[in-house]
């Protein structure tokens, strides 16, 4: 049976719809493993709950919806965007459907989403989780392409980034790229002694090898990897990146889980991206003629959805969030349609079996283009 049963346990809105529950006992599926419903402090589960993960183990373990939202499209590298109150309007609604992880960076604009970030989301600080990320060097609001993680540096950015996102603690901070200049031991170092001042609660990397990776987390225990992971992109799975987050208890963060947009069959050759506001443009693996080739990869994810009752978009992040328990992916969007859409992924119930029939009909088909040009690229710690 191809399995298109929907699990409605990531749904029931357990206060909203009490109704004395109707006794409803329904079971987790194969994409809502090792999960629980996200509860407020007082032990109440919240109006619209979604399936909860964890990322990090021990003090360094970190409750999160299965599913968050990167901010970073609202205002940056993703051409058009809505006006400032129609994205404010969106991060509520992700809110209200049990959302409680939301990314941003202060690379990100620069300065403009953590800004959009703290306006929207700051009021429901006691609710939800805001993470960003600091590394990329800033000056007078723009980046320079240089990194920068020396400890004076690291409390500079920690301190803007508590006043732009109108909060007195980062629940996780993550260095958004690897310094080749500062030791990883000073940049955790640095971490450790803000988490124990109460401004940082957690600390992640983003795109660092596993020996950077067992480095800083010897001296502060990490809580989460940020890397880019999806079917278009599975080098964690062969750099050992995947198996050291396992082996030391630390969860994994996809981002750009839809390659950009691309899995979800919206994108094409056709395509014009707004050079003023979209890297994508510079990617070689979204020019016109590889994105012709790498259509083939979407028609795959598009036909075995289609049996399943299932979007491109959908299959993408089931195949992620079924690879490993402690792993979140964190899909971005401006439409309440694509929201909607993301979360529904929770419903599917597919086997394991008709996952690697999936892989492997991936796999048959050669990615076209790198993902970063080489300037992009030297920025990746591995």
């Amino acid at each position: 049976m191809s399995g298109n049963k929907f699990s409605r346990r990531g749904f029931i809105k357990t206060l909203g719809l009490t109704m004395g529950a109707m006794a409803l006992e329904p079971t987790y599926n194969k994409v809502q493993a090792a999960t629980k419903l996200v509860e407020q402090k007082d032990g109440k589960p919240m109006s619209g709950s979604l399936p909860v993960r964890t990322l990090g183990s021990g003090k360094a373990a970190f409750d999160v919806s299965a599913l968050g939202f990167g901010v970073m499209g609202m205002t940056y590298n993703r051409s058009q965007h809505p006006d400032k109150k129609q994205c404010i309007r969106l991060l509520h609604e992700a809110i209200d459907r049990g959302i409680t992880l939301f990314d941003t960076a202060i690379i990100y604009g620069p300065l403009t989403n953590e800004i959009l970030a703290g306006e929207a989301l700051s009021e429901f600080r006691r609710k939800i989780n805001v993470t960003t990320k600091f590394g990329h060097e800033v000056i007078n609001g723009k980046g320079t392409g240089r990194q920068d993680s020396s400890p004076a540096t690291i409390r500079r950015y920690c301190e803007d980034s508590l006043r732009r996102l109108n909060t007195d603690c980062i629940p996780m901070f993550y260095q958004h790229r690897f310094d080749p200049n500062t030791p990883i031991e000073d940049v955790a170092g640095t971490i450790s002694d803000l988490m124990k001042e109460g401004k940082v609660l957690h600390w992640g990397m983003c795109e660092v090898s596993p020996e950077t990776i067992r480095k800083a987390h010897t001296e502060c225990p990490l809580t989460a990897i940020q890397s880019e992971y999806h079917l278009m992109h599975r080098l964690v799975e062969e750099n050992g990146v995947l198996d050291v987050c396992k082996d030391l208890g630390i969860g994994f963060v996809p981002y750009s889980p839809l390659n950009r947009g691309f899995l979800g069959g919206c994108i094409n050759e056709y395509t014009v991206f707004d050079s003023n506001n979209d890297n994508r443009h510079t990617l070689p693996r979204f020019q016109p003629e590889a994105m012709r080739a790498n259509t083939r990869i979407v028609n795959v994810l598009q036909n075995f959805g289609r049996e399943r009752g299932m979007t491109s978009s959908q299959v993408a992040l089931g195949w992620l969030l079924q690879k490993e328990p402690f792993i979140v992916p964190i899909p971005g969007t401006t439409k309440l349609s694509h929201l909607e859409e993301n979360l529904r992924t929770l419903d599917f119930e597919v086997s394991p079996e008709e996952w690697k029939e999936l892989e492997l009909a991936v796999a048959q088909i050669p990615v076209v283009g790198d993902r970063y040009n080489a300037e992009q690229q030297k920025q990746v710690g591995f």
